[in-house]
């Protein structure tokens, strides 16, 4: 595939991924009602088995779809910064990648875990529970809870696009809100987190529509 038609196909991926936040955003906000903090083991375990099919469906969008599409993105930002940057072009890249990874592992680790946790919960619902608070942990561990990983990736790339003029000044300024909200999920305060998620669908959709519209690279 040549390079224009990378770029393109990157930036419909970028599009896919912005429209894969809303969608997330709607179904866990809005249509899924979670059990009350202070609900039972067994109230939490129908509530996990009544939307055991919704949630499946909508992790594996959310999580190992949207790494999937997220690889495509990573390599077609690295096509057009690796000229003018060589070495931080690759460091880059490797946050990027590195994102990819444990978004993808998230969203398994939930999907696993969430069949094992219904399955014994037939049997040993306290159990099951303990079991998915754990489980629970380690996916947002990994990619829910805190995004600095990719904070790091739209940072770097907002800071080199915007050093030779790559991508355009609004893409670069969206670039660099979302990547230091992204690096502020550190600290536990949920406003950081919304605060990515929201720039994050902005970002992407505008990384999107530049990529398809100016897939050459401009050369400074």
């Amino acid at each position: 595939m040549g390079f224009n038609r990378f770029q393109k196909l990157g930036g419909i991926c970028a599009i896919i991924l912005g429209i894969i936040y809303i969608v997330a955003f709607i179904i866990y906000g809005a249509v899924l009602k979670f059990p009350d903090a202070n609900a039972i083991a067994i109230e939490k375990l129908k509530f996990l088995s009544d939307n055991y099919h919704i949630l499946f469906i909508t992790n594996f969008i959310s999580y190992v779809l949207f790494g999937m599409l997220l690889t495509v993105l990573v390599v077609s930002t690295h096509q057009r910064i690796k000229d003018h940057f060589p070495n931080f072009s690759q460091l880059t890249s490797v946050f990027g990648i590195i994102w990819v990874a444990l978004v993808i592992a998230s969203g398994m680790i939930s999907n696993i875990g969430l069949d094992s946790v219904i399955t014994l919960g037939n049997t040993e619902p306290e159990k099951a529970m303990s079991i998915w608070s754990s489980i629970s942990i380690v996916s947002e561990g990994l990619g829910g809870g805190n995004e600095i990983v990719g904070g790091i990736w739209v940072l770097l790339l907002s800071f080199l696009g915007s050093k030779k003029e790559i991508f355009s000044k609004p893409v670069n300024i969206q670039g660099f809100i979302v990547g230091l909200a992204g690096v502020l999920t550190v600290i536990p305060i949920d406003i950081f987190k919304e605060i990515f998620g929201l720039s994050q669908i902005i970002w992407f959709i505008s990384m999107g529509i530049f990529l398809i519209r100016k897939p050459f690279m401009v050369e400074k």
